[in-house]
């Protein structure tokens, strides 16, 4: 069936082909009359001079007259021309749309029997994408699961206030200490930064 197709296709190139170069040929051949009853319009133009000056008017005249037969004769072939011409544009447009159509065509025949190869069709690409989508979401939520933090979830407003509360009590219970004692205080904050060291770690490993 292909086989008939592209020798039917071969050959309307080929007759069209021949087409154009039979038009073209023809027009080579209209264009060369032209130019020779251009040159007898020059000649019969010089005759008419010549015969004026010779006082030959009846012969004059016939000179003119022969020159407007031929104008009228390259005017003719002036429009034959213009007919092969538009002719032959049309006919190369012609040619050029076919050829486009049938480009065209083997595109779409081709993307068809690669989506039959594959057994592609809509349905599956649908599918495929939901479960593209659904993978993705999985993966989305394993992520966040494993990046949540582990363990008691503190709440940091009653852990503030709870400080608060230490800090009140510990000051209501420190006596007045003489200024011997305040030189002594870097020891105390040296505890209390340990203290508050170990408290830190604690909570790093219950996060863990």
């Amino acid at each position: 069936m292909f086989t008939r197709l592209f020798s039917k296709l071969k050959q309307k190139k080929t007759k069209t082909l021949q087409t154009l170069e039979k038009l073209n040929e023809t027009l080579g051949i209209l264009e060369k009359k032209e130019t020779l009853l251009l040159k007898r319009v020059a000649e019969e133009v010089e005759r008419a001079k010549d015969f004026t000056r010779a006082k030959n008017k009846r012969a004059a005249m016939l000179c003119l007259k022969r020159k407007r037969v031929y104008e009228q004769q390259v005017e003719q072939l002036g429009n034959y021309q213009l007919r092969i011409h538009d002719q032959m544009i049309m006919l190369e447009g012609a040619k050029a749309t076919a050829e486009t159509v049938e480009a065209l065509r083997r595109g779409a025949s081709a993307m068809k029997a690669m989506q039959k190869a594959k057994n592609i069709n809509i349905e599956d690409v649908d599918k495929t994408m939901n479960e593209i989508n659904e993978q993705t979401d999985n993966m989305r939520q394993i992520h966040d699961a494993l990046s949540a933090p582990f363990g008691s979830d503190f709440d940091e407003d009653e852990l503030e206030a709870e400080l608060e509360e230490l800090e009140s009590a510990e000051v209501e219970q420190e006596p007045v200490r003489p200024v011997q004692n305040l030189l002594a205080r870097p020891a105390t904050q040296k505890k209390q930064t340990a203290y508050e060291d170990e408290l830190a770690a604690l909570q790093a490993d219950m996060a863990l």
